[in-house]
């Protein structure tokens, strides 16, 4: 009696995890305050971090209580998780909210191998020292034995800033030591199931919405379609405009193509996300007030979420996929409209080079997302380009998707992290 009552006033104050059995998976939870999520989500993950990993300085908004109410909630993690170890358990964790959490749970004497794999982009040393602070998470970066990133750039980032912040140097594969522990950073892109995704979609496409979709376009009529978070990085602002001149500088399209965009909403508590969907329905107003016709809509907008069975379907009718974020650490849109297309009449994808996902797909049209008479041009070439070079491009397009895809992913991290070496020491 007196250990299920410590138990429950652990769990009440955050210091145990509470555990579910679901899908033959273990889940284990513990509970933050109003304080705490504000404090490590809302405004030190997503309102320094997030905005620094994409480039956006300006967006920024650092506080040291945030910081160290980010530090304190990892610790909890930690604490939470390390009486649920085993001596052989691996340890994967995920993205930029838990970048202190192999540090925290070093401090409490677990020695399991660790990983950690980041999800957005990386910055080169110039924009990470802007983050105050920015060496020690670097350093707690530093704690885990394996630390994966989508490309080649990232991971040469992470390098750099390890180098002329910390003063370590790596060797040629990556590896390094930091305050007497070995570490390693690879790149490993994440990839999709696109065998079950391209099946998911031709049964979509075959579906009631994609049925009513379809019957709101009258025959000969195309769709362009873009498909992500309603987030600042996105690039959404440039992709209406450069919609809105391609409508102008090529008025042959008229009524004869839509963009449907979908755009979950997302940290709606945020104020930059609050002005930017306020900015996004003035352009969308603005671009059908303009062209729209009274059987033609030219910009189709929502901002609630589509089932992704559904967006499948959608991704296999349009004749565009428009996926231009200003930054973006992987996008697997682009991958997911790849493997949803029909191979007799597949679509043409317009990717942003900032993407992560460009790497992969040179075959894609890439442009540069802050130039709207860029993707205005891939707009008219995608809806120009012959059957014969759409179907060249997406093959090999799909070669890389069906190559890259999420199994190997996740079989390469953990292979890599099952196999934890000592580093060569190289000169610092």
């Amino acid at each position: 009696m007196v250990r299920l009552e410590r138990e429950a006033q652990q769990q009440r104050h955050g210091r145990a995890a509470a555990s579910r059995e679901a899908g033959g998976i273990t889940y284990a939870t513990i509970d933050l305050t109003e304080a705490d999520y504000r404090a490590f989500y809302v405004s030190f993950a997503n309102g320094a971090l997030w905005p620094l990993l994409h480039f956006r300085l300006g967006l920024v908004a650092y506080s040291g209580e945030d910081y160290e109410a980010y530090r304190a909630v990892n610790r909890r993690f930690a604490q939470a998780l390390a009486p649920l170890l085993r001596p052989d358990d691996l340890i994967w964790v995920h993205d930029y909210h838990l970048i202190p959490l192999a540090e925290a749970l070093r401090d409490l004497g677990v020695h399991n191998r660790l990983g950690f794999f980041l999800h957005t982009p990386f910055v080169p040393p110039a924009l990470l020292q802007a983050l105050p602070r920015a060496g020690e998470l670097l350093g707690a970066l530093c704690a885990f034995d394996l630390v994966g990133f989508h490309t080649l750039t990232y991971r040469n980032a992470f390098l750099d800033c390890v180098r002329e912040i910390l003063g370590v140097r790596a060797d040629s594969q990556g590896r390094l030591m930091y305050r007497g522990r070995a570490s390693r950073a690879i790149v490993d892109p994440v990839g999709i199931d696109a065998p079950n995704f391209a099946a998911g979609a031709a049964q979509a496409a075959q579906g009631i919405e994609a049925r009513q979709l379809r019957e709101s376009l009258p025959p000969g009529r195309q769709l362009a379609i873009g498909a992500e978070r309603l987030d600042y990085s996105k690039g959404l602002t440039n992709r209406f405009e450069a919609f809105a001149r391609l409508l102008t500088k090529f008025p042959e399209h008229r009524r004869h193509i839509s963009l449907l965009q979908i755009a979950a909403r997302s940290r709606e508590d945020l104020g930059d996300y609050q002005r930017l969907r306020r900015e996004l329905d003035r352009i969308v107003g603005e671009v059908n007030g303009r062209f729209s016709e009274f059987d033609w809509v030219p910009l189709r907008y929502m901002t609630r979420a589509v089932r992704r069975s559904t967006l499948a379907g959608f991704f296999r009718m349009a004749r565009l996929g428009v996926v231009t974020p200003l930054r973006d650490g992987m996008n697997l849109v682009a991958k997911e409209y790849v493997a949803a297309q029909d191979p007799a009449d597949p679509g043409v994808l317009i990717l942003s080079r900032f993407a992560g996902a460009a790497e992969e797909m040179a075959e894609a049209l890439l442009v540069n997302p802050y130039d709207a008479d860029e993707i205005t041009e891939a707009m008219h070439a995608g809806l120009c380009m012959s059957m014969e070079e759409r179907v060249e491009r997406w093959r090999a397009l799909r070669a890389r998707v069906w190559k890259t895809s999420a199994a190997r992913y996740s079989q390469v991290f953990l292979g890599y992290l099952a196999d934890v070496r000592p580093p060569i020491r190289a000169a610092s």
